[in-house]
């Protein structure tokens, strides 16, 4: 039977536990990339599958190898590596969720910043399958906690990520160590180079799985950005949410960190927000989207991670507040709104450093997005008044406000004030230390914004290649700043005893630190390498619990042993690091003048005669730029 035969999860030879478990789950119909590829693990064929985040491609391996697994069988025979700790949560739920009726399951996720302790003990107990990142199942390997020896099917999930990140190494190293005879699963979103080199390796007669996403976004969409950055982001937020008619609105930052506080402040100013990340417990996620659903909530801030496979009919808009990595993330973000036929509106901030990631969202959406007119303050203060005198009007017709009334004629007859007066003074009691109205001060941008293909001058490439390229660093003007320099304001100098000699690049370790203490890349600074050791700056307020945890994390096949660098470039456990400018050499005390003296001239006698004598002057000039050019070294 085809995939496209296939109509139904009862057509294929899952097991009933699980056909119940997608029953109780609403799954009615397969995806794309479910039909194509239960089938062929079921028969034990290796799979290379290209599919974006958002396909379903979770249950397209989980199905599949729950349907086939040993119960009775309590060492690991399934292990998927994922990129990300929220990830392999995420997934690790996902097979949870699946083998819901299938009696003395156990699934185990794996991964940095979890004591060792307990997926020790978990280990022991016996677990049918192992979800975890590359760093943390290489270290139990290494430690004999993690025995393979009956594994029989492995996946690799978003392997051009576990790429970028620097995994692809200890993926490597992961696949020698597994039984020969085993089946693989490799699912990427791209197919670089590298990871076609890796399937033609490991992977046995292959069958090639690709779903396409679209990539153009739906036409009910509409896409507008405002060029802003910094502390004037959330003043643009909070015009755009008193100005847009909307019904729910999904917002996306980049950081877990982050959703808490833009939360918080959206609240403080009268906003019904909470933040949804990968920290929040999972019957808490579930319970804030229920609520969004019902209309007891309005605004949902958001990690990509955290916003997967949300499903909300009342999000009407989506606000990138921070701008995305990449073009999918885009896609995928603004997909959430404009569902089943509806109309959505999606707004994207845009630093003016980031004009050119706002071309490459054009190009792939086919679409000019259109700048947006931010709120005037008078519109603002237009639609204030008007919401003021609307609670005015729903609180005299909907409340009893009789003993109120007497109480009021009662003080305006004692006091002869006037009642318009009383209730000026009322709404300014109601109203608090929170004006009104907006000032008359006009959002301004942070610089004039020009897009990449206006205000390029011509000559000059349009195109500008990665950070990364290597080919293009010789044509950058900006120096880089010294290897030596102190950190930057807030951030701290640790040494890593992984350097030039065990073949590391600065994505290694990158990806290991933002992977195992949950550092957002962003706040991990410069990374200097050297031929036995690294240095790295990281945030100077990381807490002593991630700091221990890095000290045992592995990047090319050594660990980390992490410490804090002191004023004089040693390793240090505990001391904190201080940098002063380098001197020139040990002080000698005041430095004598070595200017000979001149010989005084007899009196009575001049020295008109030596100076005007051409032979002289000659000979001093000569000795003049003899001691120039040794002097410059010319």
């Amino acid at each position: 039977m085809s995939s496209e035969e296939i109509t139904s999860f009862e057509q294929m030879a899952l097991s009933k536990p699980l056909l119940k478990a997608l029953v109780d789950v609403g799954y009615e119909t397969p995806s794309p990339i479910q039909a194509q590829t239960i089938p062929l693990l079921l028969e034990g064929r290796d799979v290379l599958g290209q599919a974006q985040t958002g396909t379903g491609k979770t249950a397209a391996f989980a199905l599949p190898i729950l349907s086939r697994l040993d119960i009775k069988q309590k060492d690991p025979q399934v292990m998927v590596l994922a990129p990300t700790r929220e990830l392999a949560i995420q997934v690790a739920e996902a097979f949870q969720k699946y083998a819901t009726h299938i009696k003395d399951f156990h699934v185990l996720p794996v991964y940095g910043g979890q004591d060792y302790s307990g997926q020790i003990r978990a280990l022991k107990r016996g677990v049918h399958v192992v979800v975890g990142t590359p760093g943390r199942v290489m270290d139990h390997m290494r430690r004999g906690t993690l025995k393979l020896n009956q594994l029989t099917t492995l996946v690799l999930d978003e392997a051009d990520e576990m790429l970028r990140m620097g995994f692809i190494d200890d993926v490597e190293w992961i696949l020698e160590q597994i039984p020969k005879q085993r089946q693989i699963a490799l699912f990427s979103a791209t197919m670089p180079s590298q990871i076609r080199r890796i399937a033609s390796k490991y992977l046995t007669d292959p069958v090639q799985v690709t779903v396409k996403m679209k990539t153009a976004t739906a036409e009910s969409i509409r896409q507008r950005f405002w060029p802003v950055s910094g502390m004037h982001k959330l003043d643009a937020l909070t015009r755009i949410l008193e100005a847009e008619t909307f019904d729910a609105m999904l917002i996306f930052v980049r950081t877990r960190i982050l959703t808490v506080d833009l939360a918080e402040k959206l609240s403080a100013r009268g906003f019904s927000a909470t933040a949804l990340n990968g920290d929040i417990a999972q019957k808490t996620r579930e319970r804030t989207i229920e609520r969004l659903k019902k209309g007891q909530l309005d605004i949902l801030v958001a990690t990509d991670v955290a916003a997967r496979g949300l499903d909300v009919d009342r999000i009407s808009h989506v606000v990138n507040y921070d701008i995305p990595h990449d073009t999918e993330s885009y896609i995928h973000r603004i997909g959430r709104t404009g569902r089943a036929g509806r109309e959505g509106d999606a707004i994207l901030f845009v630093a003016p450093r980031e004009k050119r990631m706002l071309a490459a969202i054009e190009r792939a959406t086919n679409k000019k997005i259109e700048m947006m007119e931010l709120p005037s303050t008078q519109l603002i203060n237009d639609k204030r008044v008007e919401q003021f005198k609307q609670s005015i009007s729903e609180t005299i017709a909907n409340e009893d406000l009789s003993q109120y009334t007497k109480l009021l004629e009662k003080f305006e007859a004692e006091n002869e004030f006037p009642m318009l007066g009383i209730a000026a003074a009322l709404a300014k009691l109601s109203q608090g230390d929170t004006p009104l109205l907006l000032q008359n001060k006009p959002m301004r941008q942070t610089e004039k914004f020009t897009r990449v293909d206006e205000g390029e001058p011509r000559g000059r490439s349009r195109s500008k290649p990665p950070i990364g390229d290597r080919s293009s660093r010789g044509e950058s003007r900006s120096r880089p700043p010294r290897a030596d320099s102190p950190p930057e304001k807030g951030m701290e100098r640790f040494r890593l005893e992984v350097g030039h000699n065990h073949d590391v690049m600065p994505g290694n370790i990158v990806g290991a630190i933002a992977n195992e203490a949950g550092l957002d890349a962003q706040h991990i600074g410069r990374i200097n390498i050297h031929d036995d050791h690294s240095t790295v700056d990281l945030p100077d307020d990381m807490p002593d619990e991630i700091f221990k945890e890095l000290k045992n994390v592995w990047v090319s096949g050594q660990t980390l042993k992490i410490s804090r660098l002191t004023m004089d470039g040693k390793s240090s456990r505990s001391a904190r690091p201080t940098f002063e400018k380098p001197s020139k050499g040990p002080d000698k005390g005041p430095k004598k003048d070595k200017k000979p003296k001149r010989k005084p001239v007899a009196k009575g006698k001049s020295n008109a005669k030596a100076k005007d004598d051409p032979k002289k002057k000659a000979a001093a000039k000569k000795k003049s730029r003899h001691r120039n050019r040794v002097g410059t070294g010319k």
